[in-house]
């Protein structure tokens, strides 16, 4: 009896033996805000892919250990020569800012690693840019295509990239520098644009002009025609009658002969 009650206590003091050992050698581990962790456990599946340890304190075993990921977003610069659809260099600079999936860094880790940004992203924007600027002329790239291109850039930037547990925030071109000789053309023939554009305006403006003159003539003209038309004799008297009568009201001196004009209209005599 006593053999067994000491057998008993032993296993007990052996369990409590080896479960304080384990924790003073346990790791303490606190994630920080704006990170997140990856558990890997070499006696048993590895890396856990499936879950994402959030910011706060965890303890883990021994012989497990933490992979630890800013999924904050981060910025790449890229600085590239690349080809024009003519096959001239263009020098681009652009910046694209991205950050892991939240949820996905196990399978970020599993693939890519904590290297992520030159082993995926790096590759994957250069391969973008390439694809994209391959399609344009230097000329739509310096001046009318530049808001296109950065979108295309990032519509196919984003496709890949999601695919592989990076969420793509912005892709914005900082400069577009092309061949000296080949921007002067550029901007020798905008030049000439706008001042064919100016004369097209100025021309525009002096026709405007000449149909507002034309239409002015025209009017008057048949105004006139329609006055002449309406002057019948019996107007033109009244017309006369009223005349001698306003100038009979007068002050100055006249002798007036009624009936002594043209059509027997009044004539007016020694007006002073």
């Amino acid at each position: 009896m006593n053999n067994s009650r000491l057998i008993i206590f032993g296993v007990i003091g052996l369990v409590i033996a080896i479960f304080t050992l384990v924790l003073v050698n346990s790791t303490f581990l606190t994630i920080d805000a704006g990170f997140r962790g990856v558990l890997f456990q070499p006696f048993g599946k590895g890396i856990d892919q499936e879950k994402t340890y959030a910011p706060g304190f965890h303890v883990l075993a021994p012989w497990n250990s933490m992979y630890i990921y800013d999924v904050r977003e981060q910025q790449l610069e890229e600085s590239m020569t690349v080809l024009s659809s003519n096959g001239l260099n263009i020098q681009l600079d652009l910046t694209v800012r991205v950050n892991p999936s939240f949820e996905k860094i196990g399978h970020l880790h599993e693939q890519f690693g904590e290297n992520y940004m030159n082993t995926l992203v790096k590759p994957e924007v250069r391969s973008a840019v390439r694809n994209v600027i391959g399609r344009y002329k230097p000329e739509e790239l310096y001046s009318t295509k530049r808001d296109e291109v950065q979108g295309l850039i990032q519509t196919n930037l984003e496709k890949t990239l999601v695919s592989n547990f990076i969420d793509l925030r912005a892709v914005l071109i900082r400069d577009i520098e092309l061949p000296d000789k080949v921007r002067r053309a550029i901007e020798e023939k905008i030049e000439a644009e706008q001042k064919a554009l100016k004369y097209e305006y100025i021309l525009a403006q002096e026709r405007k002009e000449k149909e507002r003159i034309l239409i002015e003539a025209s009017a008057k003209a048949e105004a006139n025609e329609i006055l002449t038309q309406s002057l019948n004799d019996k107007i033109l008297t009244e017309k006369g009658i009223e005349a001698t009568l306003q100038l009979a009201n007068s002050p100055n001196t006249k002798v007036i002969v009624v009936g002594g004009g043209d059509k027997g209209l009044p004539l007016i005599l020694g007006d002073k």
